[in-house]
């Protein structure tokens, strides 16, 4: 066969891409390829076995539409584009995602689908769910908290919340990752497939989890209401109130759904009920309303059943996966325990490694310290020693100064004790010395009181004998001369030496008065001489013996 004849036998294919919600892929399919075995690649691709929860979804002219698959791929009203787009997306909800949920890579798919139409806001969550929520995605995608790893900051390139809830809430990104990693520290020890799982058993409550809503009409003008259609059942909300269903009807209790053209009706199982019609707003809205509550009611019957031997096998296997993770969990918990206690072992070790180096170098620090202080030492003892010997000298020359100052202590005491004998007899002398002055001036008072009686009675007398002499004699004044012949002349003459003699003695003991005076003033003049020189002494004596107590 000719390679030619090999071209042509290979099939004509057309490129597709697959995004998911975290990730895009691109194959190669035959023209001749139905919407299952595109699907089925995907699938196969994923590493998915719980096919039934997933379906293939695009959007032409502005409504989104499931891949059909049982129609050929290119059969059905794709976008014309090359490569054709298909979102990945899960098109029914399980009602208990623990128990539905086998596979880790399907609870993974879900997570990432709730988690981004949480973010985008098509399902509800009040503010503090969101903030519960955000601390368990973060877990799954880091792993557990680690102050020392994860620094303030490590989230800012991280959307956890809802829009809504930033501008609903005046804080900072700061605070909102403070509040986030609050509960991102409480989940400590659980793995990402928990993590995960428990984002979605959190979600799972909320009113707008798992159901598709469309706008419908009670009649064929008006479009008030809204049909939702999810795991339950199918449920008729008001326009402006998406949360409380103003009638449902699950699918235990429907009998048959069907359209025609754009009129859709319910019938419940019990016949006497009233039907329930409404209009959509054109044919393709009912086909996919009815294509959802097909899957749906299918997947509620099946719950309800035995499981087939393919989901006993996946359980079993789901069961032995999770307690094989759980314990490869324990295990890594264990050995992260115990990596943890090592690295702080090692740290302890290190630690206590560079505290006896620091020791080891305060101690080495230290000796030599010791050394150079006990050079310093050596010295200072020499030193010591020297002054030692100096000491002992100048003890020696205290010692015999003060046996110095005690025997001129001792003179000084004598002479103290013979200056103050002096002066006593000084004090004597001077009270002895007063005492004659005082005799001597009451006898110079007496004698110049004599001596003025005996110059009155003296000068009466020359009186007397200058009358008596004029008398008897008048030319004796007038002629003093006199005969020496006359007995009269000579008695005259012994009056006038008496007269003399008297004078003589007189003067004489004026002289004598005088003398005496002059005598007692010498006196006077050297005995305070002496008294000053014993002054002296004794002031000069006293500071010796204050020198002498200050030596001591």
């Amino acid at each position: 066969m000719s390679i030619q004849g090999l071209k042509k036998k290979q099939p004509k294919t057309f490129k597709v891409k697959i995004i998911t919600v975290d990730a895009e892929m691109e194959f190669s399919c035959e023209m001749k390829w139905k919407g299952k075995d595109l699907f089925d690649l995907v699938c196969r691709a994923l590493g998915l076995r719980e096919t039934w929860f997933f379906g293939l979804q695009y959007t032409i002219k502005g409504m989104c539409t499931w891949l059909k698959m049982d129609k050929k791929v290119l059969d059905q009203e794709i976008p014309k584009e090359d490569p054709i787009s298909f979102h990945f997306l899960a098109k029914f909800y399980p009602e208990k995602v623990e128990e539905e949920l086998l596979q880790e890579i399907t609870q993974h798919l879900f997570f990432l689908q709730v988690k981004k139409q949480i973010l985008d806001e098509e399902i509800y969550c009040s503010p503090e769910a969101t903030v519960l929520l955000a601390s368990y995605a973060v877990q799954a995608k880091y792993g557990d908290y680690d102050p020392s790893f994860h620094e303030p900051g490590f989230l800012a390139h991280d959307e956890l919340l809802p829009k809504r809830v930033l501008r609903q809430y005046q804080l900072t990104a700061e605070m909102w990752e403070e509040k986030i990693t609050a509960w991102y520290a409480e989940h400590r020890g659980i793995a990402r497939d928990e993590a995960e799982m428990n984002y979605l058993k959190i979600a799972q409550d909320l009113e707008m989890y798992g159901v598709n809503y469309f706008p419908i009409a009670q009649n064929k003008n008006h479009t008030d209401l809204l049909l939702g259609v999810d795991a339950k059942g199918i449920h008729i909300y008001s326009i402006n109130n998406r949360f409380s269903p103003n009638k449902s009807f699950e699918w235990s209790a429907i009998r048959n759904i069907s359209y025609s053209e754009k009129e859709l009706t319910i019938k419940p199982l019990d016949k006497k009920a009233e039907v329930f019609k409404f209009f959509s707003s054109q044919l393709k809205v009912n086909k996919l309303i009815l294509q959802l509550c097909i899957g749906n009611h299918d997947l509620f019957m099946r719950r309800r059943k035995v499981d087939s031997v393919e989901i006993q096998q996946m359980k079993a296997q789901a069961r032995e996966e999770k307690a094989r993770k759980k314990m490869e969990n324990q295990r890594l918990a264990r050995e992260k325990q115990l990596r943890e206690e090592a690295e702080r072992a090692k740290e302890e070790l290190e630690r206590r490694l560079f505290q006896l180096e620091d020791e080891a170098r305060q101690a080495n620090e230290a000796l030599i310290r010791s050394q150079e202080a006990a050079e310093l030492l050596a010295e200072k003892a020499q030193i010591a020693e020297e002054e030692a010997k100096l000491l002992a000298q100048n003890a020696a020359e205290a010692e015999q100064e003060r046996q110095r100052l005690e025997i001129t202590a001792l003179k000084t005491k004598e002479e103290k004790c013979l200056m103050e004998q002096k002066m006593r007899e000084a004090e004597l002398i001077a009270v002895k010395l007063v005492k004659e002055s005082d005799r001597r001036a009451k006898e110079a008072e007496h004698l110049k009181q004599d001596l003025h009686e005996a110059r009155e009675a003296e000068r009466k007398a020359k009186q007397k004998l200058l009358d008596i002499t004029r008398l008897n004699y008048p030319h004796m004044v007038k002629y003093p001369q006199y005969s020496p012949t006359d007995t009269r002349d000579a008695n005259f003459d012994k009056g006038s030496i008496k007269l003399d003699l008297k004078d003589i003695d007189l003067k004489r003991l004026s002289f004598e008065i005088e003398r005496e005076r002059l005598d007692y003033l010498e006196k006077s003049r050297k005995f305070e001489d002496r008294l000053k020189e014993l002054k002296s002494e004794i002031y000069a004596l006293k500071l010796e013996e204050k020198q002498s107590g200050l030596y001591s």
